[in-house]
């Protein structure tokens, strides 16, 4: 009978994870991974095998954790549902042109080995999936609300969304202001059809301020 690990698996996978995502895969050796955990390459081959299968262990991880914090964020009451869908983008137009900010893992992840690993390609293509069925449950409950067109595709919409989401990290990541990518997240969520003979403009329990729909009381934070 094998001796038990005698070291925190989640702490090791938070280092490694942190490793990789500030140097990418290609800019990460097994060597550098071993002094940002602690182990001895020994350890990390035996628990977690090469480099690529400590990724993917990583990298699912995080998929799991990003998808499952943005269906937290959107969950809820169809009456706050277009006040939770405007405080995320608007939110993420935030963190995303701020100094220092990461784009997040999935991300950088897939922009660096989809094209040559099948197994980043499937999980991001997943997670992404996961991500417009979320975007796809909250505009549901914001056409069962009155705020969207009931007879509108809500998960062609859901594709726009993602569409607009991704495009808002990347173009954060290379150093847009923050007031283009408001700008950017705003208008995707004003042209969301409005039921007939309602105009297009901020849902029931929102308010315009600085330039972009305001939840009342919506909370801060990814």
């Amino acid at each position: 009978m094998g001796r038990p690990r005698e070291f925190d698996e989640d702490g090791v996978l938070t280092a490694a994870r942190e490793q990789f995502w500030s140097t990418g895969f290609a800019g990460t050796s097994m060597e550098t991974i071993a002094a940002a955990t602690g182990l001895g390459k020994g350890s990390l081959y035996g628990a977690f095998g090469g480099k690529r299968e400590l990724f993917h262990r990583v990298f699912d991880d995080y998929c799991t954790a990003a998808v499952g914090s943005a269906a937290h964020r959107l969950d809820g009451d169809d009456e706050q549902a277009f006040e939770r869908l405007t405080t995320y983008f608007l939110d993420h137009a935030r963190t995303s042109a701020e100094p220092g900010h990461r784009a997040c893992l999935l991300a950088k992840g897939a922009a660096e080995l989809a094209e040559h690993d099948e197994v980043v390609s499937a999980r991001s293509l997943a997670a992404f999936e996961e991500l417009r069925r979320t975007f796809t449950a909250v505009l549901e409950a914001c056409q069962r609300n009155g705020d969207v067109d009931p007879g509108a595709d809500a998960p062609r919409l859901a594709g726009l969304l993602l569409t607009v989401h991704r495009g808002i990290e990347a173009v954060g990541e290379a150093g847009a202001r923050e007031s283009v990518l408001r700008e950017g997240a705003q208008a995707a969520l004003d042209g969301l059809p409005r039921p007939p003979g309602r105009a297009a403009g901020p849902a029931r329990g929102t308010t315009r301020s600085g330039g972009g729909t305001r939840p009342g009381g919506g909370s801060r934070g990814r």
